[in-house]
């Protein structure tokens, strides 16, 4: 963060500055007070369950330089650094976002959002950028109405690039955010069927996410996979240009595309804007193609040669529990526990029926949340599809997840355990160093602790 003054804070926040010096500065923001710093500005959020004004006596002691509050209490009138007054903490956190965003000159900001793979997505990115600029890049999955703002605000003005994810699961939400961030490029990764709970249809899904490319003016353009359901609709809601990617069509496209023994991708990486270029993912899952071309797609408009590009794609990162391989004791395990929706189901379950496994596929499940109507059908279609995938063992955890085993009798192995810890159990007792294990599901299924309980 570029430093900023009390008076910008309180200016951009639409607040009121009641402590301290107006030009003083604050070089970086918070919101937990187990982290603040000395030059920190604090904002004091309130959630349902939470009120962090009941921490600034914490901060004071920890040094933060000021703090932005809400309420004022004893714990403000004792605080010796400079204290910014606000209606709504998290309205003034995302003003001055908005504000810090507007002063950043030179910047191009690369917005993203869709129904799946956001979060891949924002790592072929910044590997596609780094190789040529400076970039700020979404830390882990902050993602939503306090990480958007709290992503712009790490920004500074070393960075020639933001890629900066924009989630959300509500009507509204994407439109605040896109407002926030002002982006240059907007990248749909798709429109599925997540948070269909509560927005009802993948139409309303697909108007929610489309606010990003509304929000560009008309020298933007925005990238999205050709072969998506609503590319078209998504089309004529851009006000720059568009531009799709695809396997064997597309503006970028992937051909002559394989798997190897280990299960990374190769392809021939080719284009309408310069030479073609054979690309090596180093991660496994045919959908990832999709999330880099993405990225490609983005690093051709932007100026990059090809074999920046190869490069940017061929030595990425991705963000823990996507598809993350580990060994754990002696057992093979691609870790996939971040989240879930019917989509990014069926994508892993294709990833371990693509993987070269000496023993048996294991595919260990939790339930997906946020589906409302559709939910009992898309766990039972997601038993069904376990078994099409060549699945040997199939292992759920909750009575939620149970739907999924109730079409999946096909499967030699189909088992339902009430708690991660009998799974682990199981998992421990019967199988071999030659198995693979695909461990998903859904954010609330914390299926991290099946991992963690065969350690």
């Amino acid at each position: 963060m570029n430093a900023v003054t009390l008076k910008q804070v309180a200016d951009w926040s639409g607040g009121a500055l009641i402590q301290g010096v107006p030009g003083s500065v604050v070089t970086s923001v918070s919101t937990d007070s187990r982290s603040v710093g000395g030059n920190d500005l604090f904002v004091a959020l309130k959630g349902d369950r939470f009120d962090a004004h009941d921490f600034l006596g914490q901060v004071g002691e920890e040094g933060a330089a000021a703090i932005l509050v809400s309420s004022l209490t004893k714990a403000t009138e004792s605080f010796s650094g400079g204290v910014v007054h606000v209606k709504d903490t998290l309205a003034g956190l995302q003003m001055l976002a908005r504000g810090y965003r507007n002063s950043l000159s030179g910047i191009r900001v690369v917005g993203l959002t869709g129904s799946n793979g956001k979060t891949s997505t924002k790592d072929f990115l910044s590997g596609v950028l780094s190789s040529g600029f400076s970039v700020c890049k979404t830390k882990g999955n902050l993602n939503n109405h306090i990480g958007v703002p709290l992503t712009i605000l790490s920004t500074d003005s070393s960075h020639q690039y933001g890629v900066w994810e924009m989630g959300m699961n509500h009507s509204g939400e994407i439109e605040v955010l896109a407002e926030m961030a002002r982006p240059d490029v907007a990248v749909v990764t798709n429109i599925g069927t997540a948070h269909i709970e509560n927005l009802g249809t993948r139409e309303a899904i697909a108007a929610e996410k489309s606010q990003l490319p509304l929000a560009l003016d008309a020298g933007g353009y925005c990238v999205m996979p050709r072969g998506d359901d609503f590319f078209e609709y998504v089309s004529e809601r851009v006000r720059g240009g568009m531009i799709s990617v695809g396997f064997e069509s597309g503006d970028v496209r992937a051909e002559s595309m394989r798997v190897d023994d280990s299960g990374r991708v190769h392809f021939n990486l080719v284009s309408e804007f310069a030479e073609s270029v054979p690309v090596s993912l180093p991660v496994r899952g045919q959908h990832m193609v999709s999330n880099a071309l993405l990225a490609a797609a983005v690093g051709f408009k932007e100026g990059l040669t090809s074999s920046q590009i190869a490069s940017g794609l061929a030595s990425v990162t991705l963000t823990g529990g996507r598809l993350e391989e580990k060994t754990v004791g002696v057992f093979s395990i691609l870790d996939d526990s971040y989240n879930a929706n019917p989509d990014s189901m069926k994508a892993a379950l294709m990833t371990l029926q693509e993987a070269m496994v000496k023993g048996r596929r294991v595919a260990v499940l939790g339930y997906m949340g946020e589906l409302g109507h559709i939910e009992e059908e898309a766990h039972l279609a997601l038993g069904e599809q376990a078994a099409a995938l060549g699945v040997d063992i199939l292992v759920t955890v909750g009575e939620k997840a149970s739907r999924i085993n109730t079409r999946a009798d096909s499967i030699a192995v189909n088992l339902n355990f009430p708690s991660h810890e009998e799974v682990s159990i199981y998992l421990r007792s019967e199988l071999t160093a030659d198995d693979l294990i695909l461990v998903k599901g859904s954010r609330g299924a914390t299926m991290e602790k099946v991992i963690e309980g065969l350690q």
